[in-house]
């Protein structure tokens, strides 16, 4: 197993049943607002990821992260995220409207939690920060599929503003996520 420089790039281990306890006792007591405050977290968080990322291809003797094609990039990334222990992620597109993030082994997600909502707000606040930066745009992100609800993966959604607006209104009226894409 690849060694991760926690220190260096400017990062602390946490175990996920510490993670799981933290997402638990927040929604807990401040019910929804919880996960605005994991989502405030993780966006907080995502420079110092981003830098950590971009670092790790140094080291590695890879070009910058915008320098990727996106293969390189899906590669990469996944490989970076796994050995951070998150997990890995599969890039992909849907309608050619947003982009996509799948794991199956997703780190914040806990199979045995039984949520009734997609769970992984760290990581959709985390993912904004993160992915914004190599769309040099500000990014929306929002998680559709949740290994918490029992679901086989955990699936992000990431585009623009406007268009995660309009799939999460018609998610909120009960379109799937799927068609509620298309309509945009």
């Amino acid at each position: 197993m690849p060694s991760f420089d926690l220190t260096g790039h400017q990062m602390v281990a946490l175990s996920r049943p510490s993670l799981t306890a933290l997402r638990t006792a927040l929604i807990r007591d401040a019910g929804p607002a919880a996960a605005a405050y994991l989502q405030e977290a993780g966006y907080a968080g995502g420079e110092t990821l981003f830098a950590s990322f971009r670092h790790w291809l140094g080291t590695r003797g890879l070009p910058e992260p915008e320098d990727l094609g996106l293969e390189e990039f899906e590669q990469h990334a996944s490989a970076y995220f796994r050995d951070a222990g998150w997990g890995s992620l599969r890039v992909g597109s849907l309608r050619d409207a947003v982009a996509t993030l799948d794991s199956a082994d997703w780190g914040e997600a806990d199979p045995d939690a039984g949520l009734d909502h997609p769970g992984c707000h760290l990581s959709t606040g985390m993912f904004a920060d993160f992915f914004g930066r190599i769309a040099d745009a500000q990014i929306a992100v929002l998680e559709v599929e949740c290994r918490s609800m029992g679901d086989p993966r955990c699936r992000f959604l990431l585009g623009n503003h406007a268009v995660m607006s309009s799939v999460y209104e018609q998610m909120g009226s009960g379109t799937g996520y799927e068609e509620a894409v298309e309509n945009v």
